[in-house]
């Protein structure tokens, strides 16, 4: 009995000691700036880096593999901070982008083709004649980004559209690129006006299946005094740079589909 339990005691040691030599002998240094680079990091893994993960970015931009203001998320602070812990100069930007449904066409304004019941995510209602939407770059509204958003930015509203808060949003691009129908746009946060369409069908095709849909008219390009506004493939496009935020845009179109920073819902 007492020769039984003296034996495992002795392998329990045994390789107590083996492991504990284990440790010290095959143990990997860990760079101090790296930890204190992941520390500073916000820690939500989102990828928007391009890296896997807050760890792996921390120990690229220790190693002068990545930029230091490459945490989106973090922003500015942790960009400065980062820039503070490795001893180098960081200039500030200006520009700070988020994200931005690029589509008013909720239920009340925009046809659906058939009746879906399947699974209540945006992605597998793509395997289906490419969405229930009669608009083919519209919105399909089941939430894929609202359930993927990290900094909980995004909720739905009644009518079947996101509404991302401009005040979360990191612009970590997570949602911009989860959303299969690629209807969520990074914009500068610094400029009021944009047009909420994605459709680069023709203005006829538009009419017919959405009521609040960009025709491609061109009167908001007419319009501009900067000539901020061109029109590509059916669909307007306001050139951040050159927006002097003016608003005679969104006067003119006839669609309503150009909104300011003030509307962040979408029409009820």
């Amino acid at each position: 009995m007492y020769a039984a339990v003296l034996s495992l005691g002795g392998l329990g040691l045994f390789f107590g000691l083996v492991l504990a030599y284990a440790s010290q002998k095959f143990a990997v240094e860990v760079d101090p700036k790296v930890e204190a680079i992941d520390e500073s990091l916000p820690g939500a893994n989102c990828g928007a880096c391009g890296y896997p993960g807050c760890g792996a970015f921390a120990e690229a931009v220790a190693n002068g593999e990545a930029p230091i203001d490459g945490c989106t998320p973090g922003g500015e602070n942790t960009a400065q901070t980062i820039a503070d812990i490795l001893g180098v100069s960081h200039e500030e930007s200006e520009e700070r982008y988020v994200a931005e449904v690029a589509c008013l066409g909720g239920s009340e304004h925009c046809k659906e083709q058939f009746d879906y019941d399947g699974v209540q995510d945006c992605r597998a209602a793509m395997m289906y004649a490419n969405g229930f939407k009669a608009c083919d770059y519209g919105c399909l509204g089941l939430g894929t980004c609202e359930h993927i958003c990290p900094f909980d930015a995004i909720e739905m509203q009644d009518n079947g559209i996101p509404h991302i808060d401009p005040e979360k949003c990191t612009g970590c691009n997570k949602c911009a690129n989860t959303c299969p129908k690629d209807v969520i746009k990074m914009i500068n946060a610094n400029t009021k006006h944009h047009v909420r369409c994605n459709s680069c069908d023709k203005g006829k095709t538009v009419r017919q299946v959405c009521e609040v849909g960009c025709i491609g008219c061109g009167v908001c390009a007419k319009v501009c005094p900067v000539d901020a506004i061109t029109i590509e493939n059916n669909l307007a496009y306001i050139d951040s740079h050159e927006c002097v935020n003016c608003g005679k845009c969104k006067e003119k179109c006839p669609r309503d589909c150009i909104t300011s920073d003030l509307e962040y819902t979408t029409k009820a």
